[in-house]
């Protein structure tokens, strides 16, 4: 695509008004009406709770779709009991409330819109986002909104994200399921905070740069901007000292590192995974970067794919959103027969260079489209050291 098409169409997409997120983001609810594996609910929601390292008298939610994790409710329940904190009761994010979830918060709960449970949520000290809760349901909304006013937290235990190499959606098997138990259970979390606060502090006064054998050739710094490093620290204080929404959002598993670039400084070139743009296969994408912004696109047939999603989003899409590197290496891209890559790329080495809207990132791009793109086999210098080779990370 010519660079002058593309600086014209830079110009007409100011009147889009963007509002898609792109599938491989979590959007999409997975149901768990039973559980084709089995377990150790009481391992992991006593983990859970450790990790949050509740203080007593804090105030505790839960928000889950009932099915086959109902058993880790009444885990979690005691283990807050047993801190001396206290329980407010589980939000159904289904068609049914069960009864035991039920309790005299919960209750005032039912049938109330965005204002009122704000009013309600801002005695909650601890959010926890159990499986089957996304974004796009009411309760995890308003208390995704009260993060963005303070120091309350959330725990997010999806168990969901895992993708092919191609950044399509994979359903979470026995297989995966086991090593997900494994990497909340086993992850040794100083070591995990401790590599990750180093790249942080080696990142703030150098240029990092990220390429790919394919081409990909991208570089940029990060300033002062708030670096939210999922490291499993859930406490209380870790969460008065967040700079932007997604630090008080604590994955389990853990193990990503997330900044937006200052925009203006993000230059070279993507060379894109073969995904689908607009509904479309496209691939050996290759995508310009000037001053954050796409300023030439080249395919190998779907060139049309592309330039129709960018203009179904608005000027968001054309935008370099976000990096992020994974640091876990219990959950490093999988060498299955078939590779995939385990939760949302927070294993060890993997690269996600994002599009998209970073102002959940402490970022100036707005607009709601993000576009997640995954990086399995990329190398991370920062200033003269080497992070990550062809996939691996190596310090």
């Amino acid at each position: 695509m010519a660079l002058s098409k593309v600086k014209y169409l830079l110009i007409i997409l100011s009147v889009f008004m963007a509002f898609s997120c792109q599938n491989n983001s979590k959007t999409s609810s997975p149901r768990f009406e039973a559980l084709p594996y089995s377990l150790d609910f009481n391992a992991l929601g006593n983990k859970i709770i450790e990790l949050s390292r509740l203080q007593p008298g804090e105030r505790v939610l839960l928000v889950m779709q009932p099915g086959g994790f109902n058993p880790i409710v009444d885990v979690i329940k005691n283990a807050i009991i047993a801190k001396g904190a206290e329980y407010l009761g589980a939000i159904s994010v289904g068609d049914v409330q069960p009864d035991d979830w039920s309790t005299e918060f919960t209750t005032a709960t039912v049938g109330k819109d965005s204002s009122q449970l704000a009013a309600i949520f801002q005695t909650v000290d601890l959010g926890i986002m159990l499986p089957g809760a996304i974004p796009n349901h009411l309760p995890y909304k308003v208390l995704q909104s009260i993060l963005e006013q303070g120091s309350r937290r959330t725990i997010h235990f999806h168990w969901a994200g895992a993708y092919n190499l191609n950044g399509e959606l994979l359903e979470i098997d026995g297989s995966k399921a086991l090593l997900y138990q494994q990497a909340v259970l086993q992850t040794d979390y100083n070591d995990l905070g401790g590599i990750q606060y180093e790249f942080e502090n080696e990142m703030r006064d150098n240029i990092v740069r990220v390429t790919t054998p394919e081409g990909t050739d991208l570089s940029f710094r990060i300033g002062d901007r708030p670096v939210t490093k999922q490291d499993g620290n859930a406490s209380a204080q870790r969460a008065s000292r967040a700079r932007n929404l997604i630090d008080r959002e604590i994955e389990m598993p853990s193990g990503v590192i997330r900044v937006a670039p200052l925009e203006e400084t993000v230059n070279g070139i993507i060379a894109f995974p073969d995904a689908d743009w607009d509904g479309q296969r496209v691939r050996d994408l290759i995508v310009s970067i000037e001053n954050g912004k796409i300023s030439g696109i080249e395919t190998n047939g779907g060139t049309e794919a592309v330039i129709s999603e960018i203009e179904k989003a608005g000027e968001a899409a054309i935008s370099f959103r976000e990096f992020a590197l994974g640091f876990n290496p219990v959950i490093s891209v999988q060498t299955d027969s078939i590779p995939w890559i385990p939760y949302y790329g927070y294993g060890a080495g993997v690269v996600r260079l994002s599009l998209g809207d970073n102002t959940e990132l402490g970022g100036n791009v707005g607009g709601g489209y993000v576009r997640w793109n995954f990086f399995t086999n990329a190398s991370v210098f920062v200033g003269d050291k080497t992070w990550v080779v062809d996939g691996f990370l190596v310090r």
